[in-house]
C-alpha cells in the first residue's frame, strides 16, 4: 500500500470546489491544510472538507506543513509569489491556470523553477476531459485514417447581457485579454495534445458585449508542424445543443481520409465513415461528475500517479510556456492582420 500524500490548497473560489471535491474523492492523498486570505472562508472550507489545518498566511502553512503538493487555486496575478513561496519547500505546484498575468512573468517564474528543487504542474484541465482522451486513442489507432484537419466551436452561451459572467466568474467583465487568454488556452492546449506542436496561426478577433473589457468572439487558424490546419471558432454569447453547456463547451469536428469524427455537446462521440451518411455512436466510459467530465480528478489524479508511481508527467510549467507562445502569437496576428509564425525555444 502507497503511502498518503500530502496536499495543501492555497484559495476557496467559485472553481475551488471542484479541486477540493476531486481531493476528497482519492484514497491516496490527504488534505491537511488551507490557506485563503480571509480567515473565515478558510474556516468553512475546513469544516466542510474536514481540513484541520486552517491558515491566513501562505508562508506559515509551507513551514507548518510536511507537504507533498501544495494546489494553487487563486487568481492569476497571486501566481508568481505564490509559486515563487512553495520553491523552496522540495514539494509538487498544482497552479491553476492562467499561470500568470503575462508571457514574460511566466518566462521569469519557469527560470526560478529551474533552479529550484520543487516541480510545478500546470492545472490545464481541458485535455483530462474524457473525451479527449478517447479521441487521442482513436487518432493514434489510425481509425480516422490519414488526418485533414481539427475544429472547435466554442458555444457556452455564458456572454450575454450586462450581467455576463457575474453569477460565476464576475473578473471575467475586467478582463482585458479575455477570449483567448481565459477560454480558447483550453483548445490551444487541446490541440497541441491531439495534433502536435503549432508553427503559425492568424487570427480575427473582436468583442461583441460591450460590458466587457476584452474580447469574446473570434476566428484562429492553427497550422501543424505536421502539415495539418486546425480552427477555433469561439463566440461566448452563442450556444449550442447539450444538457450542459459547460461540459464541453462547443462542438468538435475532425477530418480523416478514411473517416471523420465529431464531438457533440454532451461529450458523445460519433464516426462517420468516408462516402458514408451514417454515423456510429463511440461506446466509452467516463463519468458526468464534477467539471468536465471529472477532468479536476483525472488532473490532479495524474500528478499522483507519476508522484507515487513514476509515470510520464504532462502539463509541466516548462512545456505550458508553448502554449503562452501561442496566444502571445494569436493576439499579435490580430492586432496586425497577418499570420504569424510560432517561435517557440
Amino acid at each position: 500500500m502507497s503511502r498518503k500524500l500530502r496536499v495543501a490548497t492555497a484559495g476557496t473560489g467559485y472553481f475551488s470546489q471542484f479541486h477540493y471535491d476531486a481531493w476528497s474523492s482519492m484514497e491516496d492523498v490527504e488534505l491537511v491544510a488551507v490557506y485563503n486570505r480571509s480567515r473565515g472562508q478558510a474556516e468553512e472550507f475546513s469544516r466542510r472538507y474536514e481540513i484541520a489545518g486552517v491558515y491566513d498566511d501562505l508562508p506559515t502553512m509551507l513551514a507548518e506543513n510536511q507537504l507533498d503538493i501544495l494546489d494553487v487555486i487563486t487568481p492569476p496575478v497571486t501566481h508568481p509569489d505564490f509559486v515563487r513561496m512553495a520553491l523552496g519547500h522540495d514539494l509538487t505546484v498544482i497552479c491553476q491556470k492562467p499561470f500568470t498575468p503575462n508571457q514574460a512573468d511566466a518566462r521569469a517564474l519557469v527560470d526560478d523553477i529551474q533552479a529550484s528543487v520543487g516541480k510545478v504542474v500546470i492545472h490545464e484541465n481541458f485535455r483530462f476531459q474524457p473525451w479527449y482522451g478517447q479521441i487521442k486513442t482513436m487518432l493514434e489507432s489510425g481509425q480516422l485514417g490519414d488526418l485533414y484537419q481539427v475544429s472547435f466551436r466554442l458555444r457556452p452561451g455564458d456572454g450575454q447581457g450586462p450581467e455576463a459572467y457575474l453569477e460565476r466568474q464576475p473578473y471575467f467583465q475586467q478582463m482585458e485579454r479575455f477570449l483567448v487568454h481565459e477560454t480558447a488556452i483550453h483548445l490551444i492546449d487541446v490541440f497541441r495534445y491531439l495534433f502536435g506542436e503549432v508553427t503559425s496561426v492568424y487570427a480575427q478577433l473582436s468583442k461583441l458585449n460591450p460590458v466587457i473589457a476584452g474580447e469574446d468572439a473570434g476566428i484562429i487558424v492553427f497550422d501543424f508542424a505536421n502539415g495539418k490546419r486546425g480552427l477555433f471558432d469561439g463566440n461566448r454569447l452563442a450556444d449550442h445543443a447539450a444538457d450542459n453547456r459547460r461540459l464541453t463547451m462547443g462542438e468538435m469536428l475532425i477530418d480523416g481520409s478514411k473517416a471523420t469524427l465529431r464531438l457533440d455537446g454532451d461529450g458523445q462521440i460519433y464516426l462517420r465513415a468516408h462516402a458514408s451518411n451514417d454515423e456510429s455512436a463511440i461506446d466509452y466510459a467516463w463519468e458526468n461528475t464534477g467539471f468536465g467530465g471529472d477532468c479536476v480528478r483525472l488532473l490532479q489524479q495524474h500528478v499522483v500517479d507519476h508522484l507515487l508511481h513514476g509515470t510520464a508527467l504532462m502539463n509541466s510549467a516548462e512545456d505550458y510556456l508553448k502554449n503562452l507562445a501561442i496566444e502571445e502569437a494569436v493576439y499579435q496576428s490580430a492586432s496586425e492582420g497577418r499570420r504569424l509564425d510560432i517561435g517557440i525555444s
